[in-house]
């Protein structure tokens, strides 16, 4: 399904992209392959929950994690957390797995990692099979993120 949401919203925004459909993926290193980008350019949209009815996204790249230290030091804030799947639905209008802030229900703030600046991306597009592709520059800007060092390597398995 390309027709969502998140691919309208990059369409609206003016923004050049491509959408990328493909089939399950069991994971990430499967859809970049089926995105046909590297790992690292595969940008996961994570929620966090600052407070009641209070979240925020965040861009990470491929290979990397949220570093909650790093995170909680830019908002200020002592305590941060991830809602789980069916609050996350909630607040943002899509389903684990095809969350982006584009399109979501209510346009909350974005915090872009900043290796991500300067390349070339896959995010979500708002379906399960669906992603869009697009300049991270052009993604941060119609966003208006926040560009930080929020990340750390995912650690070895």
């Amino acid at each position: 399904m390309s027709d969502t949401p998140a691919v309208r919203a990059v369409a609206a925004a003016g923004i050049a992209h491509e959408v990328v459909t493909h089939g399950p993926v069991r994971s990430l290193a499967e859809a970049a392959v089926a995105r046909h980008v590297e790992v690292h350019d595969l940008v996961k949209t994570i929620v966090v929950r600052r407070g009641d009815d209070d979240y925020l996204f965040v861009l990470v790249p491929g290979g990397r994690v949220i570093s909650w230290p790093k995170l909680r030091t830019l908002l200020g804030v002592n305590r941060l957390s991830m809602p789980d799947a069916a609050t996350a639905k909630d607040a943002t209008g899509y389903e684990r797995g095809t969350i982006t802030p584009f399109g979501a229900t209510t346009a909350w703030p974005v915090i872009a990692d900043e290796r991500i600046v300067g390349r070339r991306i896959s995010l979500g597009g708002g379906a399960h099979g669906t992603g869009l592709t697009l300049a991270a520059d052009d993604a941060i800007a119609a966003l208006t993120a926040t560009v930080a060092d929020v990340t750390d390597p995912e650690p070895a398995r």
